[in-house]
């Protein structure tokens, strides 16, 4: 499944036989720090968009930059391996800036997807989609999945210095 993961250069070539071959490109982002039913939930109904799904992975500084020094959890090699596992994930990216607009402008994906919590004009990339004639949807999130969440739960059962 490690083979699922590509430089920026390997999944413009994947999009462009993609293109090529008619296929619909559906592209999403995120940190995937722990791995949870929410995730899969969402990259699943991701994949349903489309014929192939393109998983851009904040890096592990981008992700402490977003959500502060003590993330990520996993480390980007980890966090890219288990979403190349999924049998949803076509191709994973990892990224370094702190958002994905760099990356969705080099592949520009047929379809853009984020979670329903982001604002339709919160979506960074949503231009870039719409002007070369993508889409955009917008995905309900599994209610009470969240790493946060996750984490928080950690800390209650078991305290901050762990079990």
């Amino acid at each position: 499944m490690r083979d699922k993961i590509k430089s920026l250069a390997e999944a413009a070539r994947l999009r462009a036989r993609a293109r090529a071959q008619g296929k619909t490109v559906v592209f999403t982002n995120g940190c995937f720090d722990i791995l949870h039913a929410g995730h899969v939930d969402y990259l699943e109904a991701a994949r349903a968009k489309g014929d192939l799904l393109i998983v851009g992975l904040n890096s592990d500084a981008s992700m402490r930059r977003i959500k502060g020094g003590q993330r990520p959890l996993n480390p980007a090699a980890d966090r890219a391996a288990v979403l190349a596992g999924l049998a949803a994930v076509d191709a994973v990216v990892e990224f370094g800036e702190d958002d994905p607009l760099a990356l969705i402008e080099s592949l520009v994906p047929d379809v853009l997807v984020k979670g329903a919590d982001w604002g339709e004009g919160e979506i960074i990339g949503a231009e870039a989609v719409k002007a070369a004639g993508g889409k955009v949807e917008r995905i309900e999130l599994t209610a009470g999945r969240s790493t946060t969440e996750l984490i928080r739960i950690i800390v209650e059962r078991y305290g901050p210095k762990g079990p």
